[in-house]
């Protein structure tokens, strides 16, 4: 269980890490306003899943795809010089679908809200 602590513990670092670097050195406009939202590391800190959530339709995702995938590089290159690890993780960058669909659900919570018809009072 102490491998999977760890595992968590860098990942949190790892994340902190990106998305200082995402702020301020990344300069791609593809991936402006995009969030890390979540990171889950393998227990042998080899394989990163890096999440992350960016407003707009399919196209701003694909976008924002697109520019993490081609930054990764020099995220690994940037991180690996900031963080002392034996192993610089694999980072394969996923869309978090969970704020789009918070979104979704507050939309349709305000529809039923709205159509409810009032009670009269007799």
């Amino acid at each position: 269980m102490l491998a999977g602590k760890r595992a968590v513990r860098v990942g949190d670092q790892l994340l902190k890490e990106m998305a200082e670097l995402l702020m301020q050195k990344v300069n791609d406009p593809r991936v402006k306003g995009t969030t890390l939202t979540g990171i889950h590391l393998s227990n042998d800190l080899k394989n990163a899943r890096v999440y992350y959530s960016v407003l707009g339709d399919d196209k701003a995702v694909r976008d924002a795809q697109a520019g993490l995938d081609s930054a990764k590089g020099y995220i690994k290159r940037e991180i690996g010089r900031r963080l002392s690890l034996k192993y610089m993780p694999d980072i394969v960058f996923k869309h978090d679908r969970t704020l789009e669909m918070g979104n979704h659900m507050e939309k349709l919570f305000e529809t039923l809200k709205s159509e409810e018809t009032p009670k009269t009072e007799e």
